[in-house]
């Protein structure tokens, strides 16, 4: 990791600068791949799967059979954890269902809306390096509490052609209709074409690698809608010297290990933390399974140091975390200054990792900086919003002159006059 001291402000721009992904050098590949899936549906899809995941399938549907199979395949304890972390999110997403509430903006004019459900969503879960089982979660209980008709689910089977079990276990939990066995490029296009098997859907949710980020972004341009633009995965920590080193490292590393394109970022005021922090780094590295990938992003981040905690703040807003975990003495106070991040977790007690799979908020977050203008996933995201109004009698005689002068002075003679002959029509 770098260690930046006390770095001048004209210089935070470079310091903050995320890994950059070439989207370009992508494209080609991208734009082939979503092609052949466009005009040749399952047969490209399974010759991709062959390609890029090296197994052969005869069909795409996971079956009842494969079902029943993971079920049995899933020990007892994740069961029971599974089932724990999908109530904490149903419970917290279900808080977040709107209530529309009929506004009379003027006498006998009124004015609603009401919460529809996307009809056909499309999940799209990593089985890469490790089985994103938490995501299904994420995705898909959020989507039935909308009243998402069709939740379609689309993720790579392994060179046996299975389908991690917890991953199908999770799907069934939180209500998925369908899965398909499909990664990639080749997935995304399943879902936003239709093919014989994949139906097409009208958005689609979930994070991959960077094949599945630009192939998210191309179909996105005409002839779907995506969650939000994203990239490799981010975390920061800000401390003081009351926060536990031992702590703050496992934080970093919690990130680090997800990819090595992943960055992870410390911001503290004190020097003896940052040097502590440093060697627990280390120190917890070498004893960690995935400790080959936290290396690799370790190189992309930062121990920065600077002066207060106004400069913290103002530097963290400036970056607008994926993450953004507070351990500091005053972290409630400190929370109130956010206004650019995806999730903030608060105290020293508050792992990043309760978001990623069972406090209950989502861990689907904007990264790259796009905190500044996202959301994360929530129930809004698998919700259309439909606005109604009604007009009286005395209503359209209320409004109606108003209406008919904007629209004559907008020179648009036939919105005046759709109001003249109902004005005319109760002289």
């Amino acid at each position: 990791m770098k260690k930046i001291l006390y770095p001048d402000k004209s210089d935070w721009k470079e310091i903050l600068r995320r890994p950059v992904l070439n989207m370009e050098t992508l494209r080609g590949t991208v734009c082939e791949v979503l092609e052949r899936v466009k005009s040749e549906g399952d047969k490209a899809v399974i010759e991709y799967e062959e390609r890029f995941d090296s197994v052969r399938l005869d069909s795409l549907a996971v079956t009842e059979a494969e079902m029943k199979e993971a079920e049995t395949n899933v020990p007892i304890e994740l069961k029971v954890a599974i089932l724990l972390a999908q109530r904490n999110i149903y419970t917290f997403h279900k808080k977040q269902k709107f209530e529309g509430r009929k506004v009379e903006t003027m006498e006998g004019v009124t004015c609603w809306q009401k919460a529809v459900g996307i009809e056909k969503v499309g999940l799209y879960i990593p089985g890469g390096t490790a089985p994103l089982f938490s995501t299904v979660l994420m995705l898909a209980v959020p989507a039935k509490i909308a009243g998402c008709k069709e939740i379609i689910l689309c993720t790579p089977p392994n060179k046996e052609g299975k389908i991690h079990p917890a991953i199908l276990y999770a799907a069934q939990v939180a209500g998925v209709s369908k899965i398909f066995k499909a990664g990639g490029v080749q997935a995304i296009g399943a879902m936003a074409y239709g093919t014989e098997s994949v139906p097409k859907v009208y958005k689609i949710f979930g994070p991959g690698n960077q094949y599945v980020m630009a192939a998210k972004q191309q179909v996105s341009l005409y002839d779907v809608a995506i969650d939000m633009p994203a990239g490799p995965s981010e975390v920061e920590v800000i401390a003081d010297e009351t926060a536990n080193p031992a702590f703050v490292a496992a934080d970093l590393l919690s990130q680090a290990e997800h990819g090595a394109d992943s960055q992870v970022v410390l911001v503290t005021t004190s020097e003896k933390l940052l040097d502590e922090v440093e060697y627990e780094v280390q120190h917890q590295l070498s004893r960690l399974p995935r400790w080959e990938i936290a290396e690799k992003s370790l190189a992309n981040s930062k121990l920065i140091l600077v002066k207060d905690m106004e400069e913290a703040l103002e530097m963290t807003n400036e970056y607008a975390p994926e993450h953004l975990i507070i351990e500091t003495k005053n972290y409630m106070e400190l929370a109130e200054k956010v206004v650019n991040a995806g999730s903030v977790f608060l105290g020293a007690l508050t792992p990043e990792s309760a978001g990623d799979y069972a406090s209950g908020t989502n861990h689907t977050l904007p990264t790259n900086g796009y905190a500044k203008a996202y959301s994360g996933v929530s129930l809004d995201s698998f919700i259309r919003k439909i606005t109604f109004q009604e007009i009286t009698r005395e209503g359209i005689q209320n409004i109606g002159p108003a209406i008919e002068v904007m629209a004559a002075n907008e020179h648009l003679g036939a919105h005046k006059n759709a109001v003249s002959v109902r004005l005319n029509s109760l002289k």
